[in-house]
């Protein structure tokens, strides 16, 4: 009788902690959240222009339309193909029209990539934070050694 009151014990507190709030309706986007709201992050792929030691990303148009006044923005994401684990973020510059990273070998910048906190929440469902306050602007999510990057602004 102690062993099923046991087990039931068990079986009740291993339920409640099912996800239980918004999904992605889309497997593979990063979606932005606002409360119950999930806001889907602009998917599109980066140009990647080569130098020596310095590799320039770039997405067209000066701003994302997906916005969040939060400084440490949350992420919702269903995960088929993109392992969250692989996910790095960076702040884009704003220049001639576009928004643009360039990653340097010898030099250190505040472009990031900045640091995530990843929670399994579910079988393929994941929330990622960035876990340090960031400034207002442009930035992007992009799974590492890809040019797919998930953007967003930070107003």
């Amino acid at each position: 009788m102690r062993f099923l009151a046991v087990l039931l014990l068990a079986t009740l507190a291993f339920g409640a902690d099912d996800y239980t709030g918004p999904r992605p309706p889309k497997p593979d986007v990063l979606y932005l959240v606002h409360a119950s709201n999930l806001i889907p992050t602009e998917v599109t792929e980066a140009s990647q222009e080569g130098k020596k030691d310095d590799s320039t990303f770039a997405v067209s148009g000066t701003a994302s339309s997906a916005r969040t006044p939060l400084a440490e923005p949350i992420f919702l994401l269903r995960s088929e193909k993109i392992k969250p684990d692989a996910l790095e973020l960076y702040r884009f510059d704003v220049k001639n029209g576009r928004r643009q990273l360039t990653l340097s070998r010898k030099r250190n910048d505040k472009s990031g990539p900045f640091h995530l906190s990843i929670t399994k929440l579910d079988k393929d469902l994941y929330r990622v934070e960035a876990d340090e306050a960031l400034e207002n602007g442009e930035y992007s999510l992009s799974p590492n050694g890809s040019n797919v990057v998930f953007c967003f602004q930070i107003y």
